[in-house]
């Protein structure tokens, strides 16, 4: 056993910093007018600060005066630096600042200097208990979070703070100061609570300001001009859910930078409009998740689910009825019935047991998986009931279906003798292409839960995901429609 004197040691190092007769280096922070020396001790600074001993190992040289090292850093305040070197030293952290933006100014100057410890903490430091102030410098906040690869959880914040109140901090932030990652990971969100052609038009603003000698009418642009606009364009175009643009929009707000669109994808957005019907949507942008109130209530009234919202519930809604997947119908939500939760993993097991003792009997069932380490969403819909059996279960009306990434694919059976599969190991298993099944314990004589996941193409006419790997469970849940 060890017992630990850290308060007196910290003490010992603060008294340390402020002694004027050991030090060995002097450092330089801050820029004209508001510049300060510090003395400090270069054992100290390298085994605190990964980014200090980097900068000492290459000045090794000293000066010739008095023996001193010296450094730089002017891109630090002297008020932050005194705050970080107390850290550095004695471990202490002062949460009394007197500017509001000094957090974020601590938290910027601890991420130069590599003090990883103090970075993690200050982040969910502010994260949670500061909610007002970074809204408050958000600019800053983004600014500072986007330049640097170990504020991820700020710049989840940021973003999802930006998908949440999209009008707020647009008003109050230079939205053409985005970087393109930052820009992107905000237009990829399936909840950015925007308008689809507002959307677009941002992003037409922001790769506007990339390229200040163009003009915002596209009537003026030389094939190079719309050149230079795709190169800068190019990777946010494929996160815009064009497909989800009226017709009028499309007409007068994306036709005109029709050149900036590689030629199959503008046709098909075309001929979505001059001929609704014509154009799969299985493998295109789905609109995205507006939580407005309405749909807030609906959703409550709708589904329980952890798993899926209105979106997915409305997909999969229109395929069970047959309906025709043109224009008007695929942007238009779509819920005509009520999901009753028979079975939720978390909740009730993830046994075959348990399946077929909450699910058997139940007629009309929709079964959903979510995949666990990705985002996807996996599942099937039995016209049927459920039972416990050795036969296979005989429909041409089930389907399974995946969302994936934004994407939708849905798989008719093809053939109908083999649609599900009853046996006593399987859950929710539809042919053999969604396998939802385990081995059976050989002291219990029971199965065991669910370790046999993986998706196929046998009876079913596509393949719904891209690897027959078996996969793990993260949660399932099973419902019955009710139309209201």
């Amino acid at each position: 056993m060890s017992i630990k004197f850290f308060t007196k040691l910290s003490q010992n190092y603060i008294e340390l910093l402020k002694d004027d007769e050991y030090y060995d280096i002097t450092i330089e922070v801050g820029e004209d007018p508001n510049v300060k020396i510090f003395r400090a001790h270069m054992n100290v600074l390298c085994y605190r600060s990964p980014y200090l001993r980097r900068i000492l190992a290459s000045n090794k040289k000293k000066n010739n005066d008095n023996g001193l090292v010296h450094i730089k850093l002017p891109n630090i305040s002297p008020e932050i630096f005194q705050i970080i070197l107390e850290y550095i030293y004695g471990g202490i952290i002062s949460l009394n600042m007197n500017d509001a933006s000094d957090f974020i100014k601590v938290l910027a100057a601890a991420d130069k200097l590599h003090l990883q410890e103090l970075v993690n903490y200050l982040q969910n430091y502010l994260i949670e208990n500061k909610f007002e102030l970074l809204e408050q410098h958000f600019e800053f906040t983004q600014q500072i979070s986007s330049q640097s690869n170990n504020l991820l959880e700020l710049q989840e914040f940021c973003t999802n703070l930006m998908a949440r109140s999209p009008e707020k901090i647009f008003k109050s932030l230079d939205f053409t100061s985005l970087s393109e990652k930052a820009l992107i990971s905000l237009i990829k969100r399936d909840d950015l609570q925007m308008k689809e052609i507002e959307v677009w038009e941002y992003v037409l603003k922001w790769g506007l300001a990339k390229n200040p000698i163009l003009i915002l009418d596209p009537e003026t642009w030389s094939d190079d001009d719309f050149k230079t606009m795709k190169n800068t364009l190019g990777r946010c175009l494929p996160s815009i859910r064009f497909f989800s643009l009226s017709s009028r929009e499309f007409s007068q707000k994306v036709r005109p930078y029709q050149k900036l669109f590689d030629q199959q994808l503008y046709e098909e957005l075309l001929n979505s409009y001059l001929d609704p019907g014509s154009v799969s949507n299985d493998n295109i942008l789905r609109p995205r998740n507006i939580k407005i109130n309405e749909i807030k209530i609906i959703n409550s009234q709708i589904i329980d689910s952890k798993i899926v919202d209105s979106n997915i519930i409305s997909t999969v809604s229109k395929r069970i009825d047959k309906m025709t997947n043109n224009d008007e119908n695929y942007k238009k939500s779509y819920l005509p019935y009520k999901f009753e939760l028979l079975l939720r993993g978390s909740r009730d097991g993830f046994t075959p047991k348990r399946f077929h003792e909450l699910c058997d009997g139940k007629p009309k069932t929709v079964t959903f998986i979510k995949v666990k380490g990705t985002e996807e969403i996996i599942g099937g819909y039995n016209p049927l009931i459920w039972e416990t059996s050795h036969i296979w279960g005989v429909t041409k009306n089930s389907f399974i279906f995946s969302f994936k990434n934004r994407y939708v694919v849905i798989s008719k059976v093809k053939n109908s003798n083999y649609a599900l599969d009853y046996s006593t190991k399987c859950g929710p298993q539809f042919g053999s292409d969604l396998i939802i099944n385990s081995y059976k314990d050989s002291n219990s004589n029971e199965y065991t839960n669910f370790n046999v996941s993986c998706c196929k193409k046998r009876h079913y006419e596509k393949r719904i995901r891209d690897t027959e790997n078996n996969f793990s469970i993260e949660d399932y849940e099973v419902f019955q429609i009710i139309r209201k």
